[in-house]
């Protein structure tokens, strides 16, 4: 009896990934297909294999399309491999980056230094944002951490983790409030996020990136279920 369980549950479960990956693809494919220029699914399919050479489609799709889609394919991977991570590890299907006041940490930092530059004259790159966006994200899931040692069960620390989002969020607005109206308007286009600019350059140490994070969530994949089997 547990075999079959065992063995319908994993036939479930790649059928899931199956179903998950054909919709990938075709969701790919339309968004190289949709656009304010419309293109036609067998342009696409003859830009990329190369059997159709127009500079206008060839330069819409391989150069401004196809880096946005990517990037948007990695992103969300990666979204949806960190959460499961926090959810494997704080064991509670509710915890995420939103909830635990990490996102809210990221943007605190990045509001910090972008009004600290704009004010006082000095460029800022997209390097620096992820650096302050990492070093905000990264403190803020170093002080749950810490919250994580002195609590007795779980749902305290995902309430501890909203109360630091809370204080991140009010301390983001406080800061917004004396800030520049340049400074709130960039603050906040960088906050809905976009995928301008994205370049094929440097897909390949994304995509190991990426490679790396599916790979590394699988012994704790493991682990959690031998810890939920007991």
């Amino acid at each position: 009896m547990k075999k079959d369980m065992e063995k319908q549950r994993k036939i479930r479960a790649v059928t899931g990934f199956v179903l998950l990956a054909v919709a990938a693809v075709i969701l790919f494919i339309l968004s190289l297909a949709s656009g304010s220029s419309r293109i036609t699914a067998d342009t696409v399919f003859g830009v990329l294999t190369g059997r159709i050479t127009e500079q206008s489609a060839h330069r819409i799709i391989m150069d401004i399309r196809m880096p946005r889609a990517l990037s948007a394919l990695i992103l969300g991977g990666g979204l949806s491999v960190s959460g499961f991570l926090l959810q494997s590890f704080f064991r509670n299907p509710i915890a995420g980056p939103f909830v635990l006041g990490i996102s809210s940490g990221a943007k605190l930092t990045v509001a910090l230094i972008m009004i600290t530059s704009l004010r006082y004259g000095f460029a800022m790159n997209s390097w620096m944002m992820i650096g302050a966006a990492f070093a905000g994200a990264l403190l803020c899931m170093m002080t749950v951490l810490l919250f994580s040692g002195k609590v007795r069960n779980m749902a305290q620390l995902v309430i501890s983790g909203v109360m630091i989002g809370y204080i991140c969020s009010a301390l983001t607005d406080f800061a917004v409030t004396f800030a520049d109206d340049a400074n709130i308007v960039n603050l906040h286009n960088w906050s809905k996020g976009s995928f301008f600019g994205s370049r094929l350059a440097g897909y390949t140490c994304d995509v190991c990136h990426g490679l790396y994070s599916v790979y590394s969530y699988i012994p704790s994949f493991k682990t959690d279920r031998c810890v939920s089997a007991r």
